[in-house]
């Protein structure tokens, strides 16, 4: 059994949205001088909000591209706040946008040591190469994330597009850690 429940931080939470529409950039960076549009370097605009913290990416189709955010909720909330000050500034958008979590990042501690060397040989589906990057990635198939596994216990996870996908993934591979006795617990 675990000695210690992990502690799981959500770090970034990004997500997609559409509004259907095409959106006017220049008209948008005119109307707010605060919002990031160089079309020559790259092809979105920035908008940055300070509640949510978050930047949302807002591209001429009329598709954004949220992150930044802590969690599912306030990915959402961004996106329609973004939406929301658009429509006060007078840009026309027709509907809300739907928005789709795509990714969200997180990190865990498991509260002991990993031993990285026998973790790589019996664990399915990773792969460690310590000259090149110092943790174990290991992919799992359900839910379908990559989890970073370090020495010290800090695991990052990504991949994930519900909270309860992290949750899943990292009660997994903690139980097979300890099934494997590949933790040890100061």
């Amino acid at each position: 059994m675990p000695q210690t429940k992990p502690i799981i931080a959500i770090v970034n939470v990004v997500a997609s949205a559409t509004i259907d529409q095409k959106l006017d950039l220049i008209d948008i960076t005119t109307k707010f001088p605060d919002v990031e549009y160089h079309p020559e370097q790259f092809p979105g605009a920035v908008f940055r909000l300070k509640n949510p913290k978050t930047a949302t990416l807002l591209f001429s189709s009329g598709k954004m591209v949220c992150t930044g955010a802590k969690s599912q909720e306030l990915a959402e909330t961004a996106v329609s706040n973004v939406v929301k000050i658009l429509r006060k500034g007078k840009i026309k958008i027709k509907k809300d946008a739907v928005v789709q979590i795509q990714n969200i990042v997180s990190s865990i501690n498991l509260g002991g040591k990993v031993n990285l060397e026998q973790a790589a040989r019996t664990l399915p589906r990773s792969m460690y190469e310590p000259e090149q990057f110092p943790g174990l990635i290991h992919r799992m198939l359900d839910p379908k994330t990559v989890i970073l596994i370090f020495a010290s216990g800090k695991l990052v996870c990504v991949g994930a597009k519900l909270e309860s996908e992290i949750h899943r993934s990292v009660h997994q591979i903690h139980s097979l850690l300890e099934e494997k006795d590949l933790m040890v617990y100061e």
